[in-house]
């Protein structure tokens, strides 16, 4: 299953990066591609309130390798886009891969805790954990080269075998991907499904707390917006903006598998997310008054060390805390909150990105995440993870369907 993920989110960066350089050229508008970004995202957290619901009715495996296929059917679609005239079907593209991501994500987050030995859960966390950081990396640098070397339409050849490969090794996962299910209950409605999550959410606090969390980091991702006119200020070109994704990626590969000891004592997990949360604040602060590149790489890298770990440290408490037949809608629940504060960023930043100093941004997003860190942590000192969830057994008891 990792390895299937370290393919699809590869995928992604070969559609993404050669998609933003082809758009403008074509058009001769930047406007095509803030288009595409916003259609990524804002799909996605619109869907997750359904799609989780699917996630937690039908057979994970099955959701996984339909949302491949119909991705790769969709990447299809940019073969076509040659022309000011047929840009919008670019549009149509993302917005159809988008869906597919809103299903895949999920059913895949899910299916982890079944695909592993209760022992190995915190393991499997951390190193499940890298995979998106490792395809920033990776992903991203391969995009851009092999669009730059071959062009964009060979980057889409890419992609497409990339989600076939990943459909594939999907279906080679031997394990079921979701606990048994008593055929004597029939499947809820969706909407019965998403309305009997939403009530499981809100009457107990620790789920309350641990859907909250991600958001902190996403209401700071508008500092992505100004990567670009950072690299100018201190003359470093696009080689800077590439050094500053880059080392984004890094810290958030490296977060997750620095911090894995922390997985193994659940009295850390709440501290160690409100702290997470802070210090990725912090580095944004940081950066906006440093005199030096160098320096700058460096406190990007601990932010996105620390927004890494804030993101392992969530799953791997939810995974503990949801019995498996509600997991799905639970983590599409926090994945639209964490998703939809990225819109939210993004947008905010957008508007003052003309209009500001580039570095009263970074402050902004900085200072919001530090700030939401401290509520998030007074609201949340007297919860504790100390104690299992009030056994599984029992939610499935207490609630009636």
């Amino acid at each position: 299953m990792f390895g299937a993920e370290l393919v699809v989110f590869g995928s992604d960066w070969f559609v993404i990066v050669p998609l933003l350089v082809l758009l403008p050229e074509l058009t001769g508008s930047g406007v095509w591609g803030a288009l595409v970004l916003a259609a990524d995202t804002g799909i996605i957290a619109l869907l997750l309130p359904y799609t989780g619901t699917i996630a937690d009715r039908y057979d994970r495996r099955k959701i996984m390798m339909a949302a491949n296929v119909a991705a790769l059917l969709a990447v299809l679609l940019l073969f076509l886009v040659r022309s000011a005239a047929t840009a919008p079907l670019a549009l149509v593209a993302i917005g159809a891969i988008s869906v597919a991501k809103a299903f895949y994500s999920p059913a895949a987050s899910a299916a982890l805790p079944n695909v592993v030995d209760p022992a190995d859960l915190a393991a499997a966390n951390a190193v499940a954990g890298s995979a998106w950081g490792t395809m920033t990396i990776v992903g991203a640098s391969l995009g851009g080269i092999v669009s730059s070397a071959f062009g964009p339409y060979v980057s889409f050849a890419v992609a497409v075998v990339c989600l076939a490969v990943a459909a594939v090794v999907t279906a080679l996962i031997r394990r079921p991907l979701q606990a048994p299910r008593d055929a004597s209950v029939p499947a809820p409605r969706a909407w019965h499904a998403l309305v009997e999550a939403l009530r499981y959410i809100g009457a107990r606090p620790r789920i309350r707390a641990l859907v909250t969390v991600k958001s902190a980091v996403g209401l700071g991702n508008g500092v992505l917006t100004v990567f670009p006119l950072l690299a100018g200020v201190y003359g470093v070109g696009a080689l800077g903006a590439g050094l500053l994704f880059a080392v984004r990626g890094a810290g958030a590969l490296v977060g997750p598998l620095v911090m894995r000891p922390v997985l193994r004592h659940r009295s850390w997990l709440l501290p160690g997310l409100a702290l997470s949360m802070g210090l990725y604040g912090l580095g944004y602060v940081g950066v906006a008054f440093s005199p030096w590149f160098p320096l700058v790489l460096v406190l990007v890298f601990v932010a996105h060390f620390a927004g890494g770990t804030n993101w392992v440290l969530s799953n791997f408490a939810l995974q503990g805390e949801v019995p498996d037949r509600l997991r799905g809608r639970v983590f599409a629940t926090d994945m639209m909150l964490a998703t939809l504060a990225i819109s939210v960023s993004q947008l905010g930043a957008a508007v003052f990105v003309d209009r500001v100093d580039e570095k009263v941004i970074l402050i902004g997003c900085g200072l919001i995440t530090v700030v939401y860190a401290i509520g998030w942590r007074i609201a949340t000192r007297r919860l504790s993870l100390d104690e299992p969830a009030t056994g599984r057994a029992d939610d499935l008891a207490d609630d009636p369907a």
